[in-house]
C-alpha cells in the first residue's frame, strides 16, 4: 500500500513539474515583482478534463470579479433563463370617484434592472406603466402616500465584508429589495485652479437629501483620485482625494444611500407632474417596520412588471461585470434556501450556490463566498473550481450555449475589449477579467487544437501596476495558446 502511495505521489509530482515548467509559466513567474505573489492557473479540456497546464491550482485565491462566474453560472441553473423578476404596484383602502383613500404600494422582487442604463431606452419606462395602470383606474388623488415595500431581501444591502474605501463609491452600490437607476447618481463639480476646493454644482438624479462633506483638491492632473464615502441608509457622503482642475462640469459617480425610499419619493414626483396628487410623505419598508408602523392589510393589485429574462441580464453582468446584478442574483437564489436558521440574504445566497455546485459533483471545500459581486477581500477560490465550474456549464448544463456566449470575447466585449486585441486570440477567447487592488484574474473559454479548453489565471500580491500584470498575463496566454 505504501509502495502504490509513493507511485502514485511521484507520478503526480512529475505531472505537475510537466505542467508548471512550460516556458510561458516559467517566465511569468519568474518576474522580480512576482516574488510575493499567489498565483494559481489551470487549463482543462471540456470534454475529457483532462488537464493540459497547472500551477498550484488549488491555491485559494482572491478573485475579483471572476467570481460573477460562480454566480451567473448559479442562477441560470437554479433560476432557469426565462426567470423574470417581478415588481408590483399594489393599494389598500378603495377608489372612490377618482381618489384613492389609501396608500400606493411598490413591492420590489429583486430587480436589479429597473431604470438601469445597462439596458438602454427610456430609464423610466417601467414607472410610466405603473403611472399608465393607476391612470386607467381614474385616479386624480391619493389620500395616502406612495410606499416602498422592499422587505423581499434584508436590510443588509452591501456585505459586511466589504472595504470601506469601497462604501460609497458607484460600483459598491447596495442590493436591495428595490433598485433603482442602478442604485447610482453623478455628481458634477466645477473643479476650478489647482489647489482649490472644487464646488459642487448638481447630482443626476437631484439627491436633495444628500450632504456632501467635501475634502478635495483640484490639481494638475489628467484623471482622478478621489473617493466618495458613506454608508447605506446615511445620506452624508465624503469627499476626499484629488480631482482634475479646469472643468467646468467634472463628473463623478456614487451610490444612492436607499434606493427604495428614493424610488417611492422619485414617483411620487412623477405623479404630482402628471397632476396626480399624493397627500403623504413617501416612505419605505425600513422606515416603517422601524417605527412599529408596517401594517398593510387588504391589498388589491394594480399591475405586474417584469424584468428581462435571465439569460440577458446574466449576459449583461458578464459582459460589464455589474456588482449590483451579480447580488442580486445570489439574494434571489438565497430565497430558495430553506432553513430554520436567521441568516443574511447573502448568506442564504451563498448557502444555496455551494449547495449547488456540490450537488453537480464539484469540491466546493475551496470556494469562500461572501458576496455574488467579487468585492468582498475575503472571497477565495481556486482555479481548478473556475475551471472546474466553466466546464461543467459548457458540456452539462442545459443553458451552455447561454451561459458561454454570456462571457464576452477578449478583444472584443466588455470589460476585456482591450484585453489581447490585435494577437491571435481577438475574438478566440472568451474571458471574465477581475481587478482589485494587487488582484487580477481572467477565466474563460479558448479553443485549442480544435478542442474547447476552460482557462483560469488568478494573481494576487504582486508588485507592479495593474497596466503591467495585464500585460504579462497576455503575454502568458499568447504563449500557452
Amino acid at each position: 500500500m505504501r509502495f502504490i502511495l509513493s507511485f502514485l505521489i511521484s507520478i503526480l509530482l512529475i505531472f505537475n513539474s510537466i505542467a508548471q515548467n512550460h516556458v510561458a509559466i516559467q517566465k511569468f513567474l519568474n518576474s522580480p515583482y512576482m516574488s510575493g505573489a499567489s498565483v494559481s492557473i489551470a487549463v482543462k479540456e471540456v470534454a475529457t478534463g483532462n488537464v493540459l497546464y497547472s500551477y498550484d491550482a488549488d491555491r485559494e485565491v482572491i478573485p475579483a470579479s471572476v467570481l460573477k462566474i460562480v454566480t451567473t453560472s448559479a442562477a441560470l441553473e437554479i433560476l432557469g433563463e426565462n426567470y423574470r423578476f417581478e415588481t408590483a404596484i399594489l393599494h389598500d383602502g378603495n377608489i372612490e370617484n377618482g381618489v384613492l383613500n389609501g396608500n400606493l404600494y411598490i413591492r420590489g422582487g429583486g430587480d436589479p434592472s429597473i431604470g438601469s442604463r445597462e439596458l438602454g431606452g427610456d430609464r423610466d419606462a417601467m414607472l410610466k406603466d405603473w403611472f399608465t395602470a393607476i391612470k386607467r383606474l381614474g385616479i386624480r388623488q391619493i389620500n395616502g402616500a406612495v410606499i416602498a415595500d422592499e422587505s423581499v431581501f434584508d436590510t443588509e444591502g452591501i456585505s459586511m465584508k466589504w472595504m470601506r474605501e469601497d462604501l460609497g463609491s458607484y460600483y459598491g452600490q447596495g442590493c436591495y429589495g428595490l433598485n433603482y437607476f442602478d442604485n447610482r447618481y453623478t455628481l458634477f463639480l466645477k473643479t476650478g485652479q489647482a489647489g482649490a476646493k472644487p464646488e459642487i454644482v448638481a447630482t443626476e438624479p437631484n439627491m436633495k437629501e444628500i450632504v456632501f462633506k467635501n475634502y478635495l483638491k483640484s490639481e494638475k492632473v489628467n484623471s482622478d483620485s478621489m473617493y466618495i464615502v458613506g454608508f447605506p441608509y446615511d445620506n452624508e457622503r465624503y469627499l476626499y482625494g484629488v480631482v482634475p482642475g479646469g472643468r467646468p462640469k467634472f463628473k463623478l459617480e456614487g451610490d444612492i444611500p436607499e434606493p427604495a425610499l428614493f424610488l417611492a419619493q422619485y414617483f411620487t414626483e412623477m405623479l404630482q407632474k402628471e397632476n396626480i396628487t399624493v397627500s403623504g410623505k413617501a416612505t419605505c419598508y425600513r422606515i416603517l417596520s422601524q417605527e412599529g408602523r408596517w401594517n398593510p392589510q387588504n391589498l388589491k393589485l394594480l399591475t405586474t412588471t417584469y424584468s428581462r429574462p435571465l439569460k440577458e441580464l446574466v449576459k449583461i453582468t458578464n459582459h460589464v461585470s455589474s456588482n449590483l446584478f451579480a447580488d442580486a442574483f445570489l439574494k434571489t437564489i438565497g430565497l430558495r434556501y430553506q432553513t430554520g436558521e436567521t441568516v443574511s440574504s447573502f448568506e442564504r445566497g451563498v448557502r444555496m450556490a455551494q449547495k449547488h455546485w456540490q450537488e453537480k459533483g464539484i469540491d466546493v471545500s475551496s470556494l469562500w463566498m461572501y458576496d455574488g459581486s467579487g468585492l468582498a477581500p475575503t472571497d477565495r477560490l481556486t482555479a481548478n473550481i473556475l475551471c472546474d465550474i466553466l466546464g461543467y456549464m459548457a458540456a452539462k448544463s442545459p443553458y451552455a450555449t447561454i451561459f458561454v456566449e454570456s462571457i464576452p470575447k477578449a478583444g472584443l466585449e466588455g470589460t476585456v475589449r482591450n484585453t489581447l486585441r490585435n494577437t491571435p486570440l481577438q475574438g478566440n477567447m472568451r474571458l471574465k477579467s477581475g481587478s482589485m487592488s494587487r488582484v487580477r484574474s481572467y477565466a474563460g473559454y479558448v479553443t485549442k487544437d480544435g478542442k474547447t479548453c476552460t482557462v483560469a489565471v488568478l494573481v494576487n500580491n504582486f508588485s507592479c501596476k495593474q497596466s503591467q500584470m495585464k500585460t504579462d498575463i497576455e503575454q502568458l496566454l499568447q504563449g500557452l495558446f
